[in-house]
């Protein structure tokens, strides 16, 4: 199969791949769409297994950012940078200078940002060779660590699923928590803050047991965490959760969570329609993280200051357009992953068309 054969690919309009023998880089950047204006995403460090795994985790996650972007009424496309590397043991300054090259030799139809395996102070390296660097700190258009922002937008997608779901708030709910990394761990907080009784898990132990000091948490095995009676299972580590295997054993009344692609393959999200399960399509509820990297880049281009006002506003119309899908689904009897995928095609094509017509 070649890459245009690939069913992962649908439309993209580039993809690059980058090596560098002296760093030891090897990155894979996508662009989906620039429909709505420069692509935008995160750069993810991940040991893959393969190139062809990298090329398809670059490939989803740009699809992806296109329809996270597009729902979350933002001016940008969608793209996604891969880095092939153990984020432990293979970082260095070199290494992330020279994915700054990378993304400085796409001429500016990219802009990335951290993500799994990245922190703003990685991308610092990456910055003194492009511009096309957002979620940094130290300067008067910088947002800092996106991270708080999407761990925001995703407390209040859960918020507003259970009330619509369960008629209450979060006071005495179960949330089964798989993944405390950034997002993850900044979602215990609130969700403990808010009254909700957790079970978490993670591979990082130490990460772990952090989190559940700090909020009373029980801790379960990472496979366990599908088995827990809760209410709400909110996935915040990597894509493809909720699958054929693991949807049987789920006890959750919703599904609500920080992470990409959460859905194994499409026909998971019929079935979880079908079993009157709510599912939030994960690239509506996580968009507050690129909403936050959207304002940096907002105010870098007009040479501004970071506008809080305007990320928050942003927020709140993201919730607006959950509550639309939500809405949407339950009148059309269709599931929301069908209904928040037509609206984001709806979107990128009006911005496809806004730019013909230029």
């Amino acid at each position: 199969m070649t890459l245009f054969d690939s069913p992962d690919f649908e439309g993209h309009e580039a993809v690059h791949a980058f090596s560098d023998a002296a760093t030891g880089l090897k990155c894979i950047i996508a662009v989906h769409s620039t429909a709505r204006g420069p692509a935008a995403g995160g750069c993810r460090m991940w040991p893959f297994a393969s190139a062809e795994d990298a090329l398809q985790d670059a490939l989803r996650l740009s699809r992806a950012m296109s329809y996270k972007n597009a729902m979350a009424d933002l001016d940008l496309g969608g793209g996604k940078a891969v880095i092939i590397g153990d984020s432990r043991t293979q970082k260095t300054p070199a290494l992330f200078e020279a994915f700054g090259r990378a993304v400085e030799a796409v001429g500016g139809a990219y802009w990335t940002a951290e993500d799994v395996g990245v922190s703003p102070a990685d991308l610092m390296y990456a910055r003194r060779q492009t511009r096309y660097v957002a979620g940094l700190e130290g300067h008067p258009a910088a947002s800092g660590d996106p991270s708080p922002v999407t761990a925001e937008g995703v407390f209040r997608g859960v918020s507003l699923c259970v009330r619509r779901k369960l008629g209450t708030d979060l006071k005495g709910v179960t949330v089964a928590l798989q993944g405390v990394g950034h997002v993850g761990a900044y979602l215990a907080d609130k969700l403990h803050a808010a009254g909700a009784r957790l079970v978490i898990t993670d591979v990082n132990a130490e990460a772990l047991q952090a989190v559940a000091a700090r909020t009373g948490a029980q801790v379960v095995a990472p496979d366990e965490i599908f088995d827990v009676d809760a209410e709400v299972f909110a996935p915040c580590a990597l894509g493809g959760a909720v699958s054929a295997e693991t949807l049987p054993r789920l006890r959750a009344q919703i599904i609500a969570g920080g992470a990409n692609n959460q859905l194994a393959d499409p026909m998971v999200g019929q079935t979880l329609f079908d079993l009157g399960l709510l599912y939030a399509p994960d690239y509506v509820i996580n968009g507050g993280g690129i909403i936050n990297v959207a304002g940096e880049i907002r105010a870098l281009d007009a040479g501004e200051a970071f506008d809080p006002a305007w990320v928050e506003g942003k927020l709140s119309g993201l919730m607006q357009t959950l509550e639309a899908v939500l809405d949407r689904s339950l009148a059309e009897g269709r599931p929301t992953h069908e209904v928040a995928g037509e609206m984001a095609r709806e979107r990128i094509a009006r911005g496809r068309q806004a730019m013909a017509a230029q």
